[in-house]
């Protein structure tokens, strides 16, 4: 069944997304019959004539161009490949601070996550095809990392107004990160910058409440999307020792 709306998605006014989601468990209550058939039919109808209105009402019309194209554009992008070049930071290590601005010029630093796990996820550029895909899959399991926890930043290299941009369109709500100048200087910190071309590696890590790095992971490939399971495997090892410490103490 499709839904007229994407998680984070601001263009969609509330009071409609919220007869969505009440639609769709409605939905799933009916037993399979020629009128549930119907109504599948009727709410795709909707869900186009929705589409169709955001496009007819978007500046960029008379151009061709919609949203939905801009935020689709890294399909064309030119890939992104080569193999990894550099090691995450050993596990163990004391992460090092940042104080980077995100997309509303707030200053976000590493303190902030004190006291709960923290996901770091570099990733080269903003409107790239494997960054477009690897973030899209963070916000769609956004409520995962919250049942574990945790929070999610990303950092690349990126301004501050390329990444409003581009979480707009994209439909990104955690924070994206500016290590735009000096530029890479958190990305060398963590040993994931690439100084001739300019941007980081795709790479992850875990960093507990103390400030601590627990997992590290250097993509094989730039175009290669870490494994989501692994990164959940992680947060949970993370919590269990942190369960086992407390009872320990108690």
């Amino acid at each position: 069944m499709n839904t007229m709306s994407t998680p984070g998605d601001e263009r969609y006014p509330r009071r409609l997304h919220d007869l969505e989601q009440r639609f769709g468990s409605l939905f799933t209550e009916l037993k399979d019959s020629p009128q549930k058939e119907a109504i599948s039919v009727l709410h795709g109808m909707m869900h186009e004539l929705w589409r169709q209105l955001r496009r007819s009402s978007s500046p960029l019309a008379e151009r061709g161009l919609t949203i939905d194209d801009i935020a689709e554009l890294y399909r064309h992008a030119p890939k992104m490949e080569g193999a990894a070049r550099s090691t995450p930071l050993p596990v163990g290590t004391k992460a090092p601070d940042f104080a980077l601005p995100e997309a509303s010029g707030r200053v976000v630093t590493l303190q902030d996550f004190r006291g709960q796990p923290l996901v770091l996820v570099f990733y080269p550029l903003d409107w790239s095809p494997g960054c477009s895909q690897q973030l899209d899959l963070y916000q769609h399991e956004l409520d995962e990392f919250t049942r574990r926890g945790a929070r999610v930043v990303a950092i690349s290299v990126d301004s501050v107004y390329s990444h409003g941009a581009w979480a707009a369109v994209r439909g990104i709500g955690f924070p994206l990160l500016a290590d735009f100048n000096p530029k890479g200087d958190v990305g060398r910190k963590y040993n994931v910058y690439r100084q001739d071309l300019g941007f980081t590696e795709r790479a992850l890590y875990v960093v507990d409440g103390e400030g601590v790095i627990r997992h590290g992971h250097v993509s094989p490939f730039l175009h290669h999307i870490p494994d989501i399971y692994e990164l959940f495997g992680a947060l949970d090892n993370l919590n269990a020792g942190a369960t086992q410490l407390a009872g320990a103490r108690s």
